[in-house]
């Protein structure tokens, strides 16, 4: 009789978050990143499902979920900024700090998916909330910032503690994770 009672209520938590992650852009805009597999010599089939299943994770968080920012190790820089997932974040040398706008869209968004959000990012144990802040992209969704440089995760990394954007040149520029005090992590 128990487990009659727990299926259904299963059931419907499962079919409330789907119908929350269709709703919109309210993820971390890693939806699009699926087709980036085999980008950077990662077969397209492993990068595909591993992406998909991480997209409909984030994109299962309600519209109004502060998205959390938390200090987290990386193998090759040590301790950086890492997405709820643990994922580590970067920031694309070609934006420019502060103006308040990306310049990754298109397939670099692909590669490297904007860390986006649905209300006020929250700093997380280790992170400075005065540096937190958001920016508008041009396909209208919010991307988090810290110390004015908008966030991405990258592809390639495919579980926590993993850097393998950092110090790479890439859509004309380099890529690089981030300390808590808003300084470059790489080499």
């Amino acid at each position: 009789m128990r487990k009659a009672l727990l299926i259904p209520g299963a059931l419907a938590v499962v079919t409330a978050l789907v119908i929350a992650g269709c709703g919109g852009s309210s993820g971390s805009g890693t939806a699009g990143a699926s087709s980036g597999g085999g980008m950077y010599g990662t077969p397209a089939g492993g990068a595909k499902e591993e992406t998909a299943v991480t997209a409909a994770s984030r994109e299962a968080l309600p519209a109004t979920a502060a998205t959390p920012v938390s200090l987290g190790s990386a193998a090759g820089v040590g301790k950086v900024l890492v997405d709820a997932e643990g994922m580590t974040l970067y920031y694309f040398e070609k934006d420019q700090k502060g103006s308040g706008k990306s310049k990754c869209s298109g397939a670099c968004a692909e590669a490297w998916p904007p860390l986006t959000t649905g209300s006020k990012p929250a700093a997380m144990k280790g992170v400075k909330s005065s540096m937190l802040g958001t920016i508008k992209r041009s396909d209208g969704t919010t991307q988090v910032t810290y110390a004015g440089w908008p966030l991405y995760t990258f592809v390639e990394d495919k579980k926590p503690g993993e850097d393998n954007g950092t110090d790479l040149k890439a859509f004309g520029a380099s890529w690089y994770p981030l300390h808590s005090n808003g300084m470059k992590a790489g080499h």
